[in-house]
């Protein structure tokens, strides 16, 4: 671990390569592949039900009061997201594939991440306890309006088959698990809320899905026809949409007066879309496609929006550190009487 910290080598990233390798190598068949199938949702399940504990319900209905906050979050969540998402319907077939071009709509139609939302959150000095909330109800909405979404957006296309049952089956693995552990959180926070704990948890379910997705996609032959030049390609899209995305976050937070804490939850919260969530229920809604294919924008994207919100809300922390150090030198022999640095907004 210290010898890619040297190198600068983002550990999450490397084992997502090492489990789409493995999958690409050694993809699993058969009775593994049932195994693997079922391996995979009890993980899931443990995650959500390892977020259930992490979250004090009392600081969810306090932070539940800061409306506009969490309805602008929700509105480029699910409004200016899938917005741009249809938009992107230009690009095929000259950039994008039917199938990529159906990845690419899907990830817009996800919900925020929860961890990195609110870890770069404190990063960059932001509102903390409203991250908090922001994500977690963008997480548990996208269980009912991911699907939902889905149906009206991308069945229309044959993009998609999504049936009542398939909303179902995501409420099962997804939202019990969460209510599950809010109801034991008095009993089992200290030991289910422990931050290694889930992290061991988040980023294993996550290799799973990766690795049976990829796998299902060697079994079934998907992978052939995808040159470098369409993989650019997705790369490419990413990076555009992620910026008009920050852009238009960060300008309408300053339209809508937010102080500077808040503003920040409304950029990492509303620009950012959840792996985690979005690859379980991929595995549901788009069962017997090319769920390799369809999953690989949500997987580059995903990259992307983490090598840039790091890089933004270590600059944006950094700023806010420098800003209360000056501050707190006005008020020292050697300072400047009535001097009051602003602290810079993001």
């Amino acid at each position: 671990m210290k010898l890619l910290a040297k190198l600068r080598i983002d550990g999450f990233l490397l084992g997502l390569f090492v489990a789409m390798g493995i999958g690409l190598i050694l993809p699993a068949r058969g009775g593994a592949a049932d195994v693997l199938e079922w391996a995979t949702k009890v993980a899931i399940a443990v995650l959500f039900l390892l977020y259930g504990t992490r979250l004090e319900p009392r600081e969810a209905l306090a932070g539940l009061r800061h409306w506009r906050l969490h309805t602008t979050v929700l509105a480029s969540t699910y409004l200016l997201f899938p917005l741009l998402g249809l938009a992107l319907r230009l690009l095929v077939p000259t950039v994008l594939t039917d199938d990529l071009y159906t990845g690419m709509l899907y990830l817009c139609l996800l919900p925020s991440t929860v961890q990195s939302s609110i870890a770069f959150t404190a990063i960059a000095r932001g509102n903390v306890a409203a991250a908090v909330v922001s994500a977690s109800v963008s997480n548990l909405l996208g269980v009912f309006v991911t699907p939902l979404l889905v149906m009206l957006l991308m069945q229309t296309t044959g993009d998609a088959t999504v049936s009542p049952m398939s909303i179902v089956e995501i409420v099962v693995q997804l939202l019990l698990p969460f209510i599950a552990g809010q109801l034991l959180r008095p009993k089992l926070h200290r030991v289910l809320s422990h931050t290694t704990l889930t992290k061991v948890v988040d980023r294993g379910s996550v290799y799973l899905v990766v690795y049976s997705a990829f796998s299902a996609g060697m079994v079934e032959h998907v992978w052939q026809g995808l040159g470098i030049g369409r993989l650019l390609a997705v790369v490419g899209v990413s990076i555009m949409l992620l910026a008009l995305v920050l852009g238009i976050t960060a300008g309408a937070a300053r339209a809508f007066g937010f102080d500077r804490a808040d503003r920040i939850v409304v950029i990492f919260c509303g620009s950012k879309k959840s792996l985690a969530t979005g690859l379980p229920m991929a595995t549901v809604l788009f069962a017997g496609q090319p769920v390799g294919l369809i999953v690989l924008p949500l997987m580059i994207f995903h990259q992307i929006q983490l090598i840039t919100c790091a890089a933004l809300s270590a600059r944006w922390g950094r700023q806010a550190d420098e800003a209360e150090a000056a501050r707190t030198a006005t008020v020292t022999p050697g300072g400047a009487a009535g001097e009051i640095t602003p602290v810079p907004r993001p």
